[in-house]
């Protein structure tokens, strides 16, 4: 079971989560619990790092240091006040490592990638620690692990880091004798390499490091505990009456995860998806709800789309040129220049006159790909590249589109009849994802009318 950073943001939700798990724990179950950050913590860290880096004066460490003490002291004393002394003791340790490296990086004025990892993990070094002393207040046998402790082996990118194959080795040897008269509480989001430096497994991390234990250890389910009720048609705060999916297929998750849909890390699905681990997403403020099921295949329903999903602060560039025309070697030039800059390209699409390709990238990787791609463009691979920045891209996603005639025209149909101008399509040969791009502020209105165009908003 994972809990996410809004399940664990205070002492009531902590409090919650042990509810759940004694519940669970006294039924018989063997549990292992992977946490992130309290609420809002990481996002602090990231903060104080980048402010710490570019201080002039002397950056207020200190003020954050006693911050964090008094927040996760506050919660620690309400869920576990037999344990606090002893956690309190840990905590304090730990805070006084987070105030060394942050007046290290103050000193020399570098914030290097592999300094922010170690000081953004340090949300899920204290959040652990609490959920486990609250297990033990409550009666539950319980211990914190970090994610190098659990065995989890990555390569060394940090930010972004690649889980390697033999963390399931290590993290079998070292979670498996744990379970059943105990439940381990691994701080998720983190891991470290072969030499024990630490990495960080990028955005909802978390996730990415349940599934990998939940695989390692053949669980019989992965449960991702989030803030919503399940996997939606549609995000509820564009679409209101978006329903919960009662089950989707790996593939769907994979594809909405990518376009935007938070309540899963697209790299979650993997792990499961090679052991065929059912994976079941469910609400911690709503336990008694369903939920949503991840699975081979999911139940026939008489819609082919499943749900609809968006993401925004992306950008498109176009890239163009005659020269382009019949020309062997130069999507390899493009995309090669793209990679050596580590620019991640999310859609691409090109005219049948090879004179065109479109890409859509997300924002924070537009300035690097701008660079590459004038790289090209001195070497006289192609002739202009533009870009856009005010654009959305948008998936229509369900594995009943494939071999189902007229989606395609469907979609486009009713965009057009409200006026929407397409800026650029995508279809893998999958034929599970129809992607594509309109200007921003069309955006959330392309999601509500194909969400209508669909019934998506009916039950079955």
């Amino acid at each position: 079971m994972k809990f996410g950073g809004t399940s664990v943001g205070d002492q009531d939700c902590i409090g919650r989560v042990v509810e759940i798990l004694k519940h669970y724990y006294t039924a018989g179950n063997e549990l292992c619990v992977v946490v992130s950050a309290m609420s809002g913590v990481t996002d602090q860290l990231h903060a104080i790092a980048a402010e710490v880096e570019g201080a002039r004066d002397e950056p207020p460490i200190d003020v954050f240091i006693v911050s964090m003490r008094a927040r996760h002291g506050k919660v620690l004393q309400a869920v576990a006040p037999g344990e606090y002394d002893i956690v309190m003791r840990i905590i304090n340790e730990r805070l006084e490592n987070l105030r060394n490296i942050l007046t290290a990086v103050d000193n020399l004025r570098e914030l290097t990638p592999r300094s922010r990892d170690y000081i953004i993990s340090f949300g899920e070094r204290l959040s652990a620690l609490i959920v486990s002393a609250a297990l033990r207040e409550a009666g539950i046998p319980s211990r914190a692990l970090n994610g190098c402790e659990a065995g989890i082996r990555t390569n060394d990118r940090h930010g972004c880091a690649e889980v390697l194959p033999e963390s399931s080795s290590h993290i079998r040897s070292r979670v498996v004798p744990l379970l059943g008269e105990s439940v381990p509480v691994i701080m998720g989001y983190m891991g470290c390499t072969a030499d024990g430096i630490v990495t960080t497994l990028g955005r909802s991390g978390s996730d990415y490091s349940a599934a990998i234990v939940g695989a390692a250890i053949d669980a019989d389910e992965i449960w991702i505990w989030t803030d919503v009720d399940g996997v939606m048609t549609a995000d509820p705060r564009i679409i209101e009456d978006a329903r919960v999916l009662s089950d989707v297929s790996y593939r769907e998750a994979m594809e909405l995860s990518f376009f935007g849909a938070k309540v899963l890390h697209p790299r979650s699905i993997e792990p499961a998806m090679q052991k065929g681990i059912l994976v079941r997403v469910k609400n911690t403020f709503n336990p008694g709800a369903p939920g949503s099921c991840v699975v081979d295949k999911s139940a026939p329903d008489h819609r082919v789309v499943k749900a609809i999903t968006y993401i925004d602060k992306v950008s498109l560039i176009n890239i163009t040129g005659a020269q382009m025309i019949g020309r062997p070697g130069v999507a390899r030039a493009i995309f090669s220049a793209l990679g050596e800059y580590e620019v991640n390209i999310m859609m691409i699409s090109q005219g049948s006159s090879e004179a065109n390709i479109s890409l859509i990238v997300d924002d924070e990787h537009l300035a690097a790909a701008l660079a590459a791609l004038n790289e090209v463009l001195k070497k006289g691979y192609i002739q202009e590249v533009g870009h856009d920045r005010n654009v959305v891209a948008v998936a229509v996603v369900g594995v009943g589109m494939a071999g189902s005639p007229g989606i395609a025209g469907q979609i486009f149909t009713a965009l057009g009849r409200e006026g929407i101008n397409l800026m650029m399509i995508s279809q893998g040969s999958s034929e599970v994802n129809i992607s594509f791009v309109v200007k921003q502020a069309d955006g959330q209105r392309a999601v509500r009318v194909l969400h209508e165009e669909f019934g998506l908003a009916e039950e079955s």
